[in-house]
């Protein structure tokens, strides 16, 4: 798994996530006055993962795209390193950037997009790739600092400056975590971030411009988000012209509108921000949705299509939504289904009954065409976890993390034939309510499909060794690293083949109290 991190923007803030650090060591018992903090430099690159055999980009945490190319291009692991170490950055060498790059790509980030597309490598990032001074760079190779929590707070300045100036990448950040394994698993991560890492960021370029207009956008569920086109306006290296306002309930109390001067800055440097109105104006409201014309509601500060089955805009996103979270097909982006519903084609079913010649009658190439259809294919074959073809349709709150925890309890196939009761806390798996936690080479299979099965029996998966785990289960080639903290702690060290054997050995049931007689 390959989350983001959460951020933090200053000093009381990481004061509040050491606070929460510091409770849960106290809940385990740990000593908070032994905890050690590490601090590397967050490098603004281009994110990816190193199995040893591919490179993925990070994509929603869980499933990200192939991009192995890059590293038969040449791309090399940073300082040397060998591949398999995990995640990291791609990133060009900030002196080789502004030396040779800069008149070619506005930002680094660009050209960073640029060494993974798919197409040919343009001469100028193949001389880079070539000059390696575009490497892959792991986490767990970044230089780093290393203290208790009181001297983090009271050297934080000094720390910021050396991990800004300790590597020739660029750097938008600094991540800071605690190193205590067993911590880490007790903190454990939402569905976006890890709760044992921050990185902390700062928002110090901002710029105060006039706003063009406020365009109402409909999304899948029928809300209706304010867009705010301002004069464009270069801010921490991006030329912004687009910012989002978080709902009409605040486009109408704080008086945005054309006219309107705002203040802006880039949340982390990625994201533009609205910070404050200067001067406010009568804001224009839309009447009715953007996309079908129907009435909006009110719904506290959000503004609502209701027009559900028959506005362009929801049934576009829905689609769009479906097959995003799928996450095993490529090629039905906007613009293709876009083209899709101008062609009265506006159901996942009817798409999946396309062949080639209904694509190439809708004005697809015959190329294109066939690439669609091998693409519905392969979503047919290919092989995703439960949770994920289950948010896949959108249910209302019912997003991944949701369709995750219900499929913990209730298989795929029975979900719309249960009633309201709650699930059975008992389970015939001799693994449920087990933390496990799997490393090495699995003959099997791959690592993440055997963690999936796992969780379908009632376990739980964790990444490190601590001393609630119940199971490593070992496959080939397992560092020393992990058998030694297992052995530490006392955990049960398992072989796959042992683990294989044990599913099939049911878990023992309680006795049953012996029934009175019947017999009179």
């Amino acid at each position: 798994t390959m989350l983001s991190t959460e951020k933090v923007y200053n000093h009381a803030e990481l004061q509040r996530w050491i606070e929460r650090v510091n409770k849960a060591a106290a809940q385990l018992g740990i000593p908070i006055n032994s905890l050690i903090f590490r601090a590397t430099p967050k490098l603004d690159g281009f994110a990816a993962y190193d199995d040893g055999e591919h490179l993925y980009t990070r994509g929603d945490g869980k499933r990200g795209t192939d991009i192995t190319r890059v590293m038969e291009r040449g791309l090399i692991v940073a300082n040397n390193g060998k591949r398999g170490l995990g995640a990291g950055e791609i990133v060009v060498s900030a002196s080789y950037f502004q030396q040779h790059l800069a008149d070619k790509f506005e930002n680094s980030r660009n050209f960073q997009a640029s060494v993974v597309k798919e197409k040919e490598l343009g001469s100028a990032t193949a001389k880079a790739i070539e000059a390696k001074a575009v490497v892959f760079f792991p986490f767990s190779l970044l230089p780093s600092w290393q203290g208790s929590s009181v001297q983090l707070i009271e050297h934080l300045d000094e720390i910021i400056t050396q991990q800004y100036n300790s590597v020739d990448y660029d750097v938008d950040g600094v991540v800071i975590e605690i190193i205590n394994d067993e911590l880490k698993t007790y903190m454990g991560a939402t569905r976006h971030h890890h709760r044992w890492q921050v990185a902390l960021k700062e928002n110090l370029a901002t710029a105060k411009v006039k706003v063009v207009q406020v365009h109402p956008q409909t999304s899948r569920s029928g809300r209706v988000n304010p867009v705010v086109e301002i004069e464009p306006v270069r801010l921490s290296g991006a030329l912004i012209k687009r910012v989002t306002a978080h709902h009409y309930g605040m486009v109408k109390e704080k008086g945005i509108g054309p006219g309107a001067i705002i203040e802006l800055t880039r949340s982390g440097e990625v994201i533009p921000k609205i910070i404050q109105v200067i001067s406010a104006v009568d804001p224009e409201l839309p009447p009715c949705c953007p996309s079908c014309g129907a009435k909006l509601i009110w719904d506290n500060d959000y503004l609502f299509c209701t027009n559900n089955t028959q506005c362009p805009a929801q049934i576009s996103h829905t689609i769009e939504h479906f097959f995003r979270t799928l996450g095993n097909i490529d090629g039905f982006g906007p613009a293709t289904i876009d083209k899709l519903y101008a062609n009265e084609i506006r159901s996942i079913v009817k798409i999946y009954t396309m062949d080639s010649e209904d694509f190439e009658q809708v004005g697809f190439g015959p190329k294109q065409s066939l690439n669609l259809v091998n693409q519905l294919q392969r979503s047919r074959v290919e092989q995703i976890e439960d949770w994920r073809f289950l948010a896949a349709f959108g249910i209302f709150r019912m997003g991944g993390g949701n369709c995750e925890n219900l499929l913990r309890h209730y298989p795929l196939d029975e979900i719309t034939t249960r009633s309201d009761n709650p699930p059975s806390t008992t389970s015939s798996s001799p693994i449920a309510g087990k933390l496990l936690v799997f490393t090495g080479t699995m003959k099997r299979g791959k690592r993440s499909d055997m963690q999936a099965q796992a969780k379908k029996l009632g376990a739980k998966i964790g990444s490190t060794i601590s001393a609630k785990t119940d199971y490593l289960i070992t496959g080939e080639n397992v560092g020393a690293t992990k058998i030694n903290a297992a052995q530490e702690k006392g955990v049960q060290i398992v072989s796959e083949s042992e683990y294989l054997a044990m599913l099939t050995t049911p878990a023992p049931q309680p006795e049953q109290p012996p029934q009175p007689s019947l017999a009179f």
